[in-house]
Parts: C-alpha cells; structure tokens; sequence
C-alpha cells in the first residue's frame, strides 16, 4: 500500500537520495548535485510538497516551484515528480501528480509547467497523462557533462481555477 504524504523537513534526506537517483539518470535534471535543503525549500512553495511512502519507506516526491517573482505569474509553478529507482511503474508518479495537481488548484495555481528531457519518456507520458499539453521546444537549451541537451516543455491549465 502506497500512501501520499506532505513533505516535511524531517523528510528531507530521503528525498535527497531520490533526487540524486534522478541526477543520476542524466535524464531529469541539469543539475549534477542535489541542492542543500535551504536552498531547496527557499525555491519551492510550502504547500504542494508531497512524498509517495510504501511500507515505511519514502518512495517518491513531488513538489511546485514558482516561474517568477512577478505578481502577473503567481498562479504559474514549475512541477517536480520524482520516483526512487527500482520502484517504477507502480503508479507512484501518478498518485505524486494527482496530489500535486490537487493541492495546486487548492492554492491559486492555474498552470502547472515541466521542462523536460525527451528522452525521459516516462516522465513525457506521465504528464500527458494528467492533461499536460506540449507547448514548445528548446533545442540545445544548455548542457550536461558537456553534452548540450534539448528540452520539450509541457503546461497544465487548471480548469477550476479559470471558473474562479
């Protein structure tokens, strides 16, 4: 049984070693180390933080990350989901996305954004999933180990929070 959790600070090692999995990957991120949790939790909103927890175990994470600081975009946040290696394709990524989502719309977010590796189909088809559409592409947007990499970006309007 997968239970979705918020994420606290006490949570913070665990979803560290997810994230540097991801690094890891060279297919989630262009970061080649996990942030400090300072400087993580400054960059992301409080609420929508959540983690995916199996048998005591943090599994999974996600949270939200605002575009700007401008007032015109506070209802924009760049979304993260990340899933420990090994347990893939258990459906945590989208009990994370659907609790995010949630949790977005509940706080004022009408668009959700990812940037992501192509190559990372998994992530690509979990956010078409939940209603992302494609919205453009940025070639050899920066590099990775020397490698310069293209990203496709993704955006979810929110549907409630248009009606508001």
């Amino acid at each position: 049984m997968i239970s979705i959790e918020k994420l606290t600070q006490s949570h913070w090692q665990e979803v560290a070693v997810i994230f540097k999995e991801g690094i890891q990957t060279k297919n989630a991120t262009f970061r080649t180390q996990v942030p400090s949790r300072e400087e993580w939790n400054a960059s992301h909103y409080q609420h929508s933080r959540f983690i995916a927890v199996e048998v005591n175990e943090v599994v999974g994470w996600c949270a939200i990350a605002p575009v700007s600081t401008r007032f015109e975009y506070r209802g924009v946040a760049e979304v993260s989901v990340y899933v420990k290696q090994g347990v893939v394709g258990k459906g945590i990524g989208s009990l994370l996305m659907e609790a995010v989502i949630k949790s977005s719309e509940e706080n004022g977010i009408w668009t959700l954004y990812s940037s992501l590796f192509p190559e990372n189909e998994a992530s690509v088809n979990l956010h078409l999933k939940y209603g992302f559409r494609k919205i453009g592409y940025r070639e050899k947007i920066a590099q990775l180990d020397g490698v310069w990499r293209d990203t496709v970006l993704y955006e979810r309007r929110s549907k409630k929070q248009y009606l508001l």
